[in-house]
């Protein structure tokens, strides 16, 4: 049984999707079109950069939804990949679950780069520039990142905001709070603490603004039912109902992303491969630190599409 997932922010890189926009019209044609919805040469700044505007959070955004649908475009039309037949279950990192419902249809590609583009933006604007950060735990368990997070918090904000695999879970908060994090942590033997360079301190309770900005943002768009169930973030659980998935995508932007937990759902559902669809190899490396009898393969260049017709 196949799933497919789709990365988050911080698998950008200048020169992303260039080879199968090189290679497949139809690829390049996903370009073009969120190109036109965003009314901005997002293709020229994926393909060129300057990398320092790439990577703001209102081009990182759609960027790599970019990617990834132009991706799943040339799965349609050179592998002939039936969606409705092949795939099982489909996932994405935070912003990952925005290409995951515009592969199943529940959003159309311009809405979907729209919606983005407002996402990294509110979610920028939320919290000014230096009051919040980011800190990745590793070789921590999420039992004692939510202890440590706790004793950081000293009534600031500090929470987990990605479970992403055993021994790599995230937290974000206040930048004080943060800060503290990395002399707590010694305490606990964790191996490694690692700030992140982020521009806002996504997933925590000081996104609120962000969420607020999403929620009336939806107000105004139509969802579709998915050709095949979403695993949420939030729930780490299958969703086809449109209006739960708008209402879910409004938590995800202060809530943790459950990641390893959707992967675990995903193998008793009776997913036996992953595919990754868009920039990047993390997902891959993670589902094989969370089960590795999973078979995790990441689409990358454009021979993957004759290993992925062979392999699915």
């Amino acid at each position: 049984m196949l799933a497919l997932v789709f990365p988050g922010q911080g698998s950008q890189v200048v020169g992303m999707g260039r080879e199968i926009c090189d290679a497949f019209p139809v690829a390049r044609e996903v370009f073009e079109e969120i190109d036109e919805a965003l009314e901005q040469k997002l293709s020229r700044l994926i393909f060129e950069g300057p990398a320092e505007t790439l990577v703001l959070t209102e081009n990182a955004q759609p960027a790599l939804m970019a990617v990834s649908l132009a991706w799943v475009r040339v799965l349609t039309h050179e592998a002939k990949l039936d969606l409705f037949k092949k795939v099982a279950y489909v996932a994405g990192h935070s912003l990952g679950e925005y290409s995951a419902l515009a592969s199943v249809m529940t959003l159309t590609l311009s809405q979907t780069a729209r919606l983005l583009k407002l996402r990294g933006r509110a979610m920028q604007q939320a919290v000014p520039p230096g009051h919040g950060g980011m800190v990745a735990l590793l070789g921590a368990e999420l039992a004692q990142a939510e202890e440590i997070a706790s004793k950081a918090a000293q009534k600031q904000v500090c929470e987990v905001a990605n479970d992403n695999a055993p021994g790599q879970i995230i937290l974000s908060g206040h930048q004080e709070a943060i800060t503290r994090v990395v002399e707590i942590a010694k305490d606990y033997g964790i191996k490694k603490v690692v700030p992140l360079a982020v521009s806002a301190p996504f997933h925590c309770s000081l996104m609120k603004p962000a969420a607020e900005s999403m929620e009336k943002a939806f107000a105004e768009e139509i969802f579709h039912k998915p050709a095949v169930p979403v695993i949420s973030n939030v729930t780490a659980e299958t969703e086809m109902d449109p209006d739960v998935l708008k209402s879910l995508l409004v938590q995800q932007i202060t809530e943790r992303v459950r990641w390893r937990e959707c992967i675990l759902k995903l193998k008793t559902l009776g997913v036996t491969s992953l595919v990754e669809v868009g920039a990047g190899k993390v997902l891959t490396g993670l589902a094989k630190r969370i089960d590795p009898e999973l078979k995790a393969f990441s689409l990358d260049k454009p021979e993957d599409i004759d290993l992925f017709i062979r392999h699915f």
